[in-house]
């Protein structure tokens, strides 16, 4: 007989075909959220979301007689990182290959909890799962939508479709790092490759307004030919749009090709000195991966894409604590079960620390809890 702490097989089957037809543990995680966002007024309000491999203990060979592999429902899957080494300006790139599934998980940056999760086959592609699950989650938690003030994820992530749909349905300030895809400009003959491209920001007309793909935006001087940066005067939510002024009559510089500049720009500056666009850049009529509200690399961009790393830590307890790391499961439907409950027990955790006055062990899954005797 085995130890009574070992779940029963036929009571894992039974689990696991009740998340199979009903999806009761994945129901579990919704009612543990909006029972998380009852006793915490701003939980939900820093997402984020990631991705990680749950590899196969198969070898992922088919056998020559079936033409399956040991787990017929995984597959191969592989992940690139990409970037630039900033001691010597080289481009590096790695790719990593394994065969089994694929988690994707969205959570609490803030509190490092976790907020919905889906298992995958390994191949399929994160780009797709995180719009469907943003509106999933939405969908089922609406006031989670309204409570949400950003969602961050990694450079990998970088879609246009996916910043539009955060802050164009949901009114969230997506914090995703831009790629780095224009290459046009690197095949010139006067490229620099110490300097980022730039493009102008209207391409309709000569004008000296440009902009990088991380969405800087610059003038360049008529006369001298130095780029100089546009002062940032703020995101105006109402009208949808980003505010630059001119450098020099934003801070009192003199500009040699000021006259030029605004002929060039068709403007009569007056006063407050000339504005990108007549005063706004809007983001619908711009490239929506590179123009979004929240100004990419600034210090609230830093701050809430620095809270990502929650979903590292999120991933790590998984692998080390639930045993995701070196497991057994075959299937996806089992290993649905194995994430959803793990990620129920974060939860269930969470929500029984803060309930009795223990908020500061809210992500503790094994430290004592001190007697009330």
């Amino acid at each position: 007989m085995g130890s009574s702490l070992t779940p029963r097989p036929r009571f894992l089957a039974n689990v696991i075909a009740l998340e199979e037809t009903l999806g009761m543990v994945s129901d579990m995680v919704v009612i543990l959220r909006e029972q998380l966002m009852a006793v915490l007024p701003d939980f939900g309000a820093h997402l984020g979301f990631d991705g990680t491999d749950i590899a196969s203990h198969s070898t992922g060979q088919k056998d020559r007689a079936s033409g399956q592999t040991s787990d017929p429902e995984a597959d191969w899957g592989h992940h690139e990182t990409s970037g630039v080494d900033a001691r010597t300006g080289k481009a590096w790139k790695t790719i990593k290959r394994w065969f089994g599934d694929g988690l994707h998980l969205i959570a609490d940056t803030q509190y490092d909890i976790p907020v919905a999760f889906e298992v995958t086959p390994a191949s399929v592609s994160e780009q797709p799962t995180l719009r469907a699950m943003i509106r999933a989650t939405f969908e089922e938690t609406p006031a989670l939508a309204e409570r949400c003030r950003d969602f961050s994820a990694d450079r990998g992530l970088d879609s246009a479709e996916t910043k539009a749909l955060l802050w164009d349905d949901y009114k969230i300030r997506p914090l995703i790092d831009t790629r780095e895809l224009w290459r046009e400009e690197k095949a010139l003959p006067d490229d620099d490759p110490a300097k980022p491209i730039t493009r102008p920001l209207d391409p309709e007309r000569a004008d000296t307004i440009v902009y990088t793909e991380k969405g800087s935006v610059h003038c360049v001087c008529p006369v001298r030919g130095e780029q100089r940066d546009l002062a940032f005067q703020g995101f105006e939510a109402n009208r949808n749009t980003l505010k630059y002024r001119c450098p020099a009559a934003a801070y009192g510089r003199q500009c040699h090709g000021q006259t030029q500049c605004h002929q060039a720009g068709g403007v009569n500056p007056g006063d407050y000195g000339r504005i990108v666009r007549i005063v706004r850049i809007k983001l619908d009529e711009q490239d929506r991966r590179i123009f979004v509200p929240t100004l990419h690399g600034s210090p609230s961009w830093q701050r809430g894409y620095n809270r990502r790393s929650a979903l590292e830590r999120i991933n790590n307890r998984i692998d080390r604590h639930f045993g995701l790391e070196q497991h057994f499961i075959r299937g996806i439907a089992k290993t649905t079960t194995r994430v959803g409950l793990a990620i129920a027990v974060m939860m269930a955790m969470a929500l029984g620390h803060i309930r009795q006055g223990r908020p500061e062990q809210m992500r503790a899954l094994v430290q004592p809890i001190p007697s009330t005797g």
